[in-house]
């Protein structure tokens, strides 16, 4: 319907007129305000006329045009929430005649960051988190992040950017984004390492191993404490805090991430079938996580330097 062009490495955020959609559209002109990056709203209103052809009599004019109408007062209206938050913003608009994931998995294709709420409207109260979101942390070749409101008391790592780390490939590119993150947001940075004990089969049953968990531990501190080795050399202004523990993944990373700035972790980590475009923790993350979630993947095209 009206489109601008979408500069490069843009922040970009889903636009839908809901109080979870406002509250998306805040995080993301902070965020490009902080990164130095332009802002770019996209509001999909429904698929295109040739995708579903409509029964019976076609939709009326003055139907067309007051459908436009509310897509333009909700851009607008999404622009002045963003200027509330950043009066100086780059922002520039789209309104797409399609359905919210394929008009925003477009978008994202040269995103620095795709943004939306946690739940748009239309969505389900007894749901997390919506569709739309799973269906963009899946699918998108950029950062995805998911804005909620904190459900929890704060945390010993509020107010700091949480990531989880595990030595998988896309924790790496989860490591990048978190410390920038930290970085531009002037706070600390929580580094969470979940591992279960290990325990041999036998014929009888599960017996557990004789080890030392002192010694399980501090082994998985090194090996974690040395994946963060460079990036604490590239940030290091950023304060950095490692936390190990003896747990599943995902429930000490939604412990770690009450209060937090944002949490972030990889699309997949060890153990993720290559066939899966979600693990199991960043799965868990979207639903339970109790602040903003981002989920990283590869890139695809990596945007260029922000600093």
């Amino acid at each position: 319907m009206t489109t601008e062009s979408m500069p490069a490495a843009a922040v970009v955020v889903g636009v839908d007129g809901s109080h979870d959609g406002a509250r998306a559209v805040r995080w993301a002109a902070a965020d490009a305000a902080r990164r130095h990056r332009p802002l770019h709203l996209v509001h999909a209103c429904g698929a295109p006329p040739d995708l579903n052809p409509p029964v019976g009599p076609a939709v009326p004019v003055a139907c067309q045009e007051e459908a436009r109408q509310i897509a333009e007062r909700t851009v607008a209206g999404a622009s002045v929430q963003a200027r509330d938050v950043a009066a100086d913003l780059r922002i520039t608009t789209e309104i797409v005649a399609d359905r919210p994931v394929p008009a925003l998995l477009n978008a994202a294709r040269n995103a620095s960051v795709l943004v939306v709420g946690n739940r748009g409207l239309g969505g389900f109260a007894a749901l997390l988190v919506g569709s739309t979101g799973v269906q963009l942390a899946a699918h998108a070749e950029c950062p995805v992040v998911i804005v909620r409101r904190p459900d929890r008391p704060d945390g010993p790592e509020a107010g700091r950017v949480v990531v989880g780390v595990d030595g998988s490939h896309d924790a790496e590119h989860a490591l990048r984004f978190a410390f920038e993150q930290a970085a531009f947001r002037d706070t600390g940075l929580t580094a969470v390492h979940g591992y279960w004990l290990p325990v041999r089969v036998e014929a009888g049953g599960i017996t557990a191993v004789a080890y030392d968990e002192d010694e399980v531990r501090e082994e998985r501190r090194r090996v974690v404490s040395e994946s963060l080795a460079g990036w604490r050399e590239n940030y290091p202004d950023v304060d950095v805090r490692l936390n190990v523990v003896p747990r599943l993944a995902g429930g000490a990373l939604s412990d770690a991430a009450a209060g937090a700035e944002l949490l972030v972790v990889g699309a997949r980590g060890h153990g993720g079938f290559p066939g899966l475009h979600l693990g199991s923790v960043s799965q868990a993350m979207l639903h339970h996580a109790p602040c903003p979630v981002a989920v990283v993947r590869e890139p695809h095209s990596p945007p260029g330097p922000t600093r």
